[in-house]
């Protein structure tokens, strides 16, 4: 059943990068309802303007900000949504993803950020943004997700959602399995170029 809250579908684009708003457009044709947290417009998808400039991945961290209210569903830009968008949205608590190499760490990839764990990873990371993001180049701790770990407790989509969330490198190779629902294309190929039948062009 979906969950009684409501709930935002979001995406971050920083412009200055690899990702445009065609890729937005892209995933919001995948995610009816779509908002993107952003410092550019994206033509026919609503934007919520980035109030800091933090660089690369760390702007995911404004979704904590409160910048857009209530219980988020964010999607980085180079996924994937093949089954019901409201299955996901039912879990109703903060998830993260497994790192599909390394299963005990979080990954950021596909979070459900529900609106009471929003405070205190806000105010613990604009305590010193730029010292966390140097702490966080490490391969100890790295990126965003380094940062979130210490911060938020959170459930696993893999546990909550056995078999609907996969990745294409590791779980592909031989077609999309039964079941799944988003598949997250975390580092090369990206979607667009991954040249396969069922995913939608950009």
């Amino acid at each position: 059943m979906p969950s009684s809250k409501p709930v935002t579908r979001v995406c971050v684009l920083r412009s200055g990068g690899e990702y445009k708003p065609a890729h937005v457009q892209w995933l919001g044709r995948q995610v009816p309802g779509l908002v993107c947290l952003s410092d550019v417009e994206v033509p026919g998808v609503p934007v919520v303007p980035m109030q800091h400039d933090f660089p690369g991945w760390w702007s995911k961290i404004e979704l904590f900000s409160n910048a857009i209210p209530g219980d988020l569903l964010y999607f980085d830009l180079d996924t994937v949504v093949l089954g019901d968008v409201e299955a996901l949205e039912a879990v109703g608590q903060t998830t993260m993803l497994s790192d599909f190499y390394r299963l005990n760490q979080p990954a950021s990839g596909l979070m459900y950020i529900a609106q009471q764990d929003k405070q205190p990873v806000w105010e613990a990371w604009m305590k010193n943004p730029e010292t966390h993001m140097q702490r966080c180049r490490t391969t100890q701790h790295w990126g965003d997700q380094g940062f979130l770990r210490d911060l938020l407790p959170c459930k696993r989509w893999q546990d909550l959602m056995p078999g609907a969330v996969v990745s294409f490198k590791v779980h592909c190779k031989a077609g999309v399995p039964a079941g799944a629902q988003v598949v997250c294309f975390h580092g090369q190929p990206r979607p667009w170029s991954a040249n396969q039948s069922w995913i939608p062009s950009c």
